[in-house]
């Protein structure tokens, strides 16, 4: 039998390369180190659902390792954030990266304990359902969208109540924050690892928030951007009276400046001022500009951009504009093969561990069979 002190021996298959030890090599613990290498291997070859139990038993060959597994992700004290920057480092050496795109994940619960749980209406399937609601950052190199960090939206209820707190382990430092500046959070973090190497911040947020106040910090402290916008949003010179203010949709049908796009396609832009914020509260501006795919049909503009990028040419704007839709198939692939949603535990470090090493385990994946098509 084996128990949380027994170290098995890991059966072949699909090995994590040298990416395992830069994310475990900073544990003390040997202990820690091999179960990290045991549950990110579990994540890339076990079918079906991931469950501690089936994913010691394919690893290790005995169902016994899934409490040494549930207590790596639950009750070990390992930083993930520390691993996380190995894990974007390590992608970023891999990938051409053009962008880091933001996006959301939905995650299906059931009950009310679980960290960050709640009722929330989702307006693409018109369905309300009990879920965590999770941000990620993707580097999106064109062939690929690999996700290196996460935040975990908290509704209040979580942050207020001192016992609520403490059961599912929130620490101190984490408060209720509206969702874009989650987003917001998650680009310094990058920032952070990434030694001064950035890149465009493109997202599609518009369901879940006002991306306004994004744009404007993002724009503050100098980092290039491409976000949708609702079409009803207005971006004129505050100075201006309101009767004279337009929408983001009215300026670009009616003083928007069309580009050819490629395979008959066309692209509608405006050069509009924008309004910064910048980190130390002051507000700054700058140009920006407006665009989207023309609706020849229709005749008017389909889903709207904002963006303070003006030195390249909005048809290529608008190819970057399409990142999300990368970034949401790559959630939704985790979700079917990487155990995304397979959680077993509710505190908040067990859900951020659980992330990165799913996270992990896609991108070594991904990376790998970016490497096999381009010798074939």
């Amino acid at each position: 039998m084996t128990t949380t002190h027994e170290m098995p021996n890991v059966a072949a298959g699909r090995p994590p390369g040298d990416l395992s030890r830069r994310l475990f090599g900073h544990l003390h613990r040997s202990d820690q180190q091999r179960w990290g290498h045991v549950y990110l291997q579990g994540l890339m070859r076990t079918r079906g659902k991931k469950t501690v139990r089936r994913m010691a038993a394919v690893v290790t060959g005995s169902e016994a390792a899934s409490t040494s597994l549930h207590q790596f992700v639950n009750a070990s004290p390992w930083e993930w954030a520390q691993a996380r920057g190995e894990l974007a480092r390590w992608a970023a050496q891999s990938l051409p990266v053009r962008a880091w795109t933001l996006a959301p994940a939905v995650l299906p619960k059931r009950g009310s304990h679980s960290v960050g749980v709640h009722r929330r209406f989702l307006p693409e399937s018109g369905r309300t359902v009990n879920c965590q609601l999770g941000f990620g950052l993707f580097l999106d190199s064109g062939r690929a969208h690999v996700p290196v960090d996460w935040r975990l939206f908290l509704p209040p209820r979580f942050t207020r109540d001192e016992a609520v707190r403490d059961r599912v382990k929130i620490p101190e430092t984490e408060e209720a924050e509206p969702l874009w500046a989650h987003a917001l959070r998650l680009v310094q973090e990058a920032t952070s690892w990434s030694n001064g190497r950035t890149a465009p911040v493109v997202a599609d947020l518009t369901a879940l928030c006002d991306v306004v106040p994004l744009a404007r910090s993002l724009h503050g402290s100098g980092h290039a951007f491409v976000l949708a916008i609702p079409g009803q949003t207005t971006l004129a010179d505050p100075e201006l009276p309101p009767g004279e203010r337009e929408s983001a949709r009215g300026l670009l049908l009616r003083r928007g400046v069309r580009h050819p796009a490629g395979a008959g396609l066309q692209v509608v832009s405006y050069d509009t001022p924008m309004r910064g914020l910048r980190p130390d509260g002051e507000p700054g501006r700058g140009a920006g500009r407006l665009l989207a795919e023309w609706d020849a049909s229709g005749g008017r503009p389909g889903r709207i951009w904002l963006t303070n990028i003006t030195d390249r040419h909005p048809a290529e704007l608008l190819e970057l504009a399409r990142s999300p839709r990368g970034a949401q198939a790559a959630i939704h692939r985790m979700g079917e093969d990487f155990g995304l949603l397979d959680f077993e535990g509710r505190s908040f470090p067990g859900w951020h561990r659980h992330m990165t090493l799913v996270s992990a385990a896609y991108a070594c994946s991904t990376l790998e069979g970016l490497k096999r098509r381009s010798i074939a």
